[in-house]
């Protein structure tokens, strides 16, 4: 337990391309109750507040998280999302409800003893992992609209199956994703992570935890810290925070910046 609220203290993942939705879609995160912080970063939901005519293009940014997200009343349209090395896009349509949940770092695979590497830039029906969970989600969950009720619903839902589940991490695995987080991404990987382990070895565990190579996870890593510092584009260029931040120059940042969130920066922060 202590370690997993220790990394949600290092990191929090962010998808700020939902605060572009205007006026007739709403996202919004919800805070689970105190014990389930340790395992779960948050919960959401997305709305259409008046069906949409036009596909209306969600845009999910890279965050190093697997995600389950549903439809409630539709036990068909309950999935989960492995850990993607690119923006992901969804065109939807209608009167859409979406409702998710987003774990931190290295717990879905603890929950269901699978490789995260098997989910790596792909969705997977929920039905196929947990049958049970997809159908409460998709029934219990039906016909709720607000944010309040949805959390403490969906906070009676994992608490039930959090209770009794043992998990025995790997604390080696921690140590290297605790130096990767307090060093922001940009630590390097062959020498500076010691943890008792070979590079071989380290690689094979992010697959099972994260489901992407230490070097892949850096960079999302380090994408997300630029994405929450949220620096002008002039910042960027007169102060050379992309050089700060573990970019080699302008071009790289730009370059990596746009395969993690399908936009430059300038595009993305409007400037």
């Amino acid at each position: 337990m202590q370690v997993f609220t220790h990394i949600r203290d290092l990191y929090k993942p962010i998808q700020p391309s939902a605060s572009a939705a205007g006026d007739t879609v709403t996202y919004t995160e919800m805070l689970p109750c105190p014990a389930l912080q340790p395992y779960i970063y948050c919960y959401w939901q997305l709305k259409a507040t008046t069906p949409v005519a036009e596909p209306f293009p969600y845009r999910v940014v890279a965050d190093g998280c697997m995600d389950i997200f549903f439809e409630p009343g539709n036990v068909s349209e309950t999935w989960v999302m492995g850990i993607s090395d690119a923006f992901t896009e969804f065109p939807l349509t209608g009167a859409f409800h979406y409702a998710g949940i987003r774990f931190l770092p290295g717990i879905f695979p603890q929950l269901y003893h699978i490789g995260a590497d098997s989910l790596t830039n792909r969705t997977e029906a929920l039905s196929n992992i947990d049958p049970q969970l997809a159908l409460q989600l998709a029934n219990r969950c039906a016909g709720v609209q607000s944010h309040e009720a949805m959390s403490l619903l969906l906070d009676e839902i994992f608490l039930e199956l959090i209770t009794g589940k043992i998990f025995r991490p790997d604390g080696r695995f921690y140590d290297a994703l605790d130096l990767i987080l307090r060093h922001n991404g940009t630590i390097l990987l062959d020498k500076e992570v010691q943890t008792g382990i070979s590079p071989r070895q380290l690689r094979r565990m992010f697959g099972q935890y994260v489901g992407d190579t230490p070097k892949a996870f850096s960079s999302i890593v380090r994408f997300q810290r630029i994405l929450q510092a949220k620096p002008s584009s002039m910042s960027l260029r007169e102060n050379k925070l992309f050089f700060d931040a573990g970019y080699y120059d302008q071009s790289h940042f730009i370059r990596e910046f746009r395969r993690f969130y399908g936009l430059t920066p300038g595009q993305a922060w409007g400037r």
